[in-house]
């Protein structure tokens, strides 16, 4: 590697590094704000509701993971 990609993969990682802890940082505040409707003395939800907020949420997260991964589903090739 010269030194104009080791200086270009560092900014990567710092712009990396800086976007993906803001962001990290508003799912976590804006979960526990999710958090807060779960006071039944202000909210009146049923168990379906809830479920199906929480299954949304984990398939969201799910789907986010694997854009992570080195192997997603959209670069495999189809061979016989």
């Amino acid at each position: 590697m010269n030194s104009s990609s080791d200086n270009n993969a560092k900014i990567k990682k710092e712009r990396f590094k800086r976007v993906a802890e803001q962001r990290t940082n508003k799912i976590l505040k804006t979960l526990h704000l999710l958090g807060n409707c779960g006071n039944k003395a202000n909210y009146d939800y049923s168990d379906a509701e809830v479920n199906k907020i929480f299954n949304t949420i984990e398939k969201e997260l799910k789907n986010t993971r694997n854009k992570f991964s080195d192997i997603s589903s959209k670069d495999k090739k189809f061979k016989l």
